[in-house]
């Protein structure tokens, strides 16, 4: 849903860390995380199950992943009209 979005936190070496965020940016995308194999896989992806876009992040250096799902409420480009019968 849109508003989705992941937050990545990774060790960038010495010390530092970066921040990676991945967000559904129109409606009807969402975000899917997958895991294996010492890879994180975040990816945005339509209705239809095409990817957007993907980053790839190797799981020994991700220190935090946060998942902040969209609020309840749609969005105005997610409202759809319903038919009345007359």
């Amino acid at each position: 849903m849109k508003g989705d979005r992941v937050e990545i936190v990774i060790d960038a070496g010495s010390g530092t860390t970066r921040t990676y965020n991945v967000v559904a940016t129109r409606a009807g995308r969402r975000v899917n995380v997958t895991h294996g194999r010492g890879v994180i896989e975040v990816s945005e992806t339509t209705r239809g199950g095409s990817t957007v876009r993907t980053a790839r992040f190797l799981s020994n250096r991700v220190l935090a992943l946060v998942e902040h799902p969209a609020a309840d409420d749609p969005v105005a480009d997610e409202i759809v009209p319903t038919l009345r019968s007359v």
